[in-house]
């Protein structure tokens, strides 16, 4: 019995096969010669003791001044790991229960269920509380030390990680020690739902950090490759083994993907939880709360996973070819064998393939570094492909776009297929959203054709297009964004500097697209006439001077303060998550008059209002909001209606 399991099966072969249905062995054959004898007089008394009452035998038993007893389980179930075929042949501890089914014996009750995904849950927090440490403690602090050197801008740093601080904070100092003093008591008090619901009101943050996740990965991007301190701080804890061989940009995505994990965890609590256990109610609510929050994240998960693709691809290319972007979305890549022209013979090649172009490589044949070498770029724009056939070459296609064509050998007819059927299908969808693209021409049938209004110069903020708050003038667009030239119809035909959105719909031509439109950039003129509040405000961030700002709460987004620098801005200068602040409206000597603050943790934000009329109508929505709360919209007075209306007049006008 003392043998290694993987003996047993060899050591019963030896043995006479006098066996039941049951576990162990039948009671007087020669196997009982192979039992070990019993080391304390107590627990064989026990046993005769069950044998005469005729109720099976425990099989957890422990023999006194031994530890046998406590084997035959953990063999027992080592024996149902390796999935022996061999009649289940275990070690012979006595008479087995004869009653019981080896099903049941085993079977996980419900509670061990529910602790189990308990367990779970903590056990993910604490390695996603180590992950935010990385970012915030380790990534944020080693960039931000070198920032306040001169050697980059502050705010990089500062938008790169968003507000992943507040999110460190709160699992770190909140929710992980809740959970882990829940699990500590979890005999007495087995329940989660109460634990989750203090999550909820802070799910706004995640939505911020969510929103702004494509504009860090650009800033993160942008600046590695313009800035060697930058890239060489980065490089050097991504070397060391806390980052374990991965980079920034896949620690940034955990927080993303926590929240629907959360809600897949929530998910598989209740369908174990009893419909009248005292948890059920709460763990219900919180799983609403949450789904609604995840299904954002779903959605920048898959980008995020599309952007993770490309980050790799982008590794494999020597980081040579720029296709780290948001609108570039990975769809196919694989080996394939380009046909020669002169000689018709067969050249090994690697394709990837996008929404918007074709990647044809050339592999390298090195131990380190890039795989491959992008030996032509051909747009899906004109693209063709269609199948072809070759006597000497079997499964093979042809490739054909503006820039070149390609003869191309699949390995086999459905992968032939399976790449036919992949090229068609992006052609087809990349002409789909070009027709629509054609349609929305024709509403702007006067383009061209009417002047439009100038914006008076101190009403822009910043350009409409790449959102600098430097150059932007009149149009809203800076000299950088209309960089294209057309003739006007209301010009007399002149040629006249356009952007490239008008361009396009001008002259038929498409121009190369831009800079990506980050999630934030909405207008503050879409928010106005569906906001809770809204107004012009002096607002000032730790010890900076005081602006005059655009403040906002979208109804659809209730406890967010957006900030603008004007109405007619595309684009917020930034957002507060008011889940969880603390309202202050106690004057200080250097603050203006009709003043307040709102504060959590080192990250203080004071506004001061027109009047103390227009202040208290602030609070009293922003105290709800932080409360997790949805605050009603006040009755407009006079100056609140009048922003509102300007702000929507300067929206038209724009």
């Amino acid at each position: 019995p003392l043998c290694s399991p993987a003996h047993w099966c060899y050591q019963r072969q030896s043995e006479p096969k006098q066996q039941d249905n049951n576990l162990g062995s039948v009671p007087g054959t020669p196997q009982d010669a192979h039992k070990p004898a019993a080391n304390g007089v107590l627990a064989q008394m026990d046993r005769d003791r069950y044998r005469e009452s005729g109720s099976p035998l425990r099989t957890d038993t422990a023999l006194v001044n031994g530890d046998m007893g406590d084997r035959s389980t953990d063999y027992r179930n080592m024996a149902m790991s390796m999935n022996c075929t061999c009649s289940m042949h275990l070690p012979n501890f006595g008479p087995q229960p004869t009653d019981i089914p080896l099903s049941s014996v085993f079977q996980e009750t419900n509670e061990q269920k529910l602790h189990k995904i308990a367990n779970e849950l903590l056990k993910t927090e604490r390695a996603y509380v180590t992950r935010l440490n990385l970012l915030d403690q380790v990534f944020c602090a080693k960039l931000m030390e070198e920032a306040l050197k001169g050697t980059f801008p502050v705010d990089v740093v500062k938008n790169i990680f968003s507000n992943i601080s507040s999110i460190n904070t709160f699992h770190s100092q909140f929710l992980l020690p809740d959970l882990e003093k829940r699990m500590g008591e979890w005999e007495s008090t087995p329940r989660l739902g109460d634990i989750l619901q203090k999550l909820t009101p802070f799910l706004k943050m995640y939505a911020e950090y969510v929103k702004n996740f494509d504009k860090a990965m650009e800033l993160l991007k942008q600046w590695t490759d313009r800035s060697p301190q930058f890239k060489a701080i980065i490089q050097d804890i991504q070397s060391q083994e806390a980052c374990g061989c991965l980079t920034l940009q896949h620690h940034m995505l955990e927080p993303v993907q926590r929240v629907p994990r959360y809600e897949m965890l929530l998910k598989d609590y209740l369908k174990k939880l009893p419909q009248d256990d005292p948890d059920h109610r709460d763990a219900e609510k919180s799983l609403n709360i949450i789904a609604m929050a995840a299904t954002h994240s779903n959605s920048a998960i898959r980008k995020s996973e599309n952007l993770k693709k490309l980050l790799e691809i982008y590794e494999m290319l020597g980081e040579e070819e720029d296709i780290v972007n948001a609108s570039n979305e990975f769809i196919k890549e694989g080996h394939i064998l380009k046909l020669a022209a002169r000689n018709t013979s067969a050249m090994e090649r690697y394709l990837f393939l996008f929404n918007n172009m074709l990647l044809y490589c050339v592999p390298k044949f090195s131990l380190g570094g890039p795989k491959y070498t992008v030996r032509t770029r051909i747009g899906i724009e004109g693209m063709k492909v269609l199948g072809t056939t070759n006597e000497d070459y079997p499964h093979t296609f042809q490739v054909s776009g503006k820039e070149r064509t390609l003869e191309l050998q699949a390995s086999s007819e459905p992968d032939k297929d399976n790449w036919i059927k992949a090229f068609q299908k992006t052609i087809e969808i990349f002409h789909q959203k070009n027709e629509t693209f054609k349609s929305a021409s024709k509403d702007t049938a006067e383009l061209g054709k009417r002047a439009p209004r100038w914006i008076r110069d101190n009403e822009v903020t910043m350009c409409m297009k790449c959102k600098d708050e430097t150059s932007a003038r009149h149009h809203v667009v800076c000299w950088k964004c209309s960089d294209n030239k057309v003739a006007l119809e209301y010009d007399s035909n002149k040629i006249n500097k356009v952007c490239k959105d008008c361009y396009s719909i001008l002259t038929g031509e498409e121009k190369s697209e831009g800079k990506k439109k980050g999630i934030l950039e909405i207008e503050a003129a879409q928010f106005s006439g569906s906001s809770i509040m809204c107004g012009f405000l002096q607002y000032c961030e730790k010890n900076k001077p005081w602006g005059k700002v655009w403040c906002l709460i979208p109804e659809k987004e209730a406890l967010v303060l957006y900030l603008y620098g004007a109405p007619q801005d595309v684009k917020a200068q930034s957002t507060i998550p008011l889940l969880g602040y603390s309202v202050e409206d106690s004057p200080r000597p250097a603050d203006l008059p009709a003043s307040f603050r709102l504060s959590q943790s080192k990250s203080v934000h004071s506004f001061a209002a027109e009047s103390d009329e227009l202040k208290q109508r602030w609070l009293k929505v922003i105290r709800v909001a932080v409360t997790g709360e949805v605050p009603e919209c006040p009755p407009p007075n006079d100056a609140n209606t009048m922003a509102m209306d300007g702000a929507q007049e300067m929206s038209s006008d724009s």
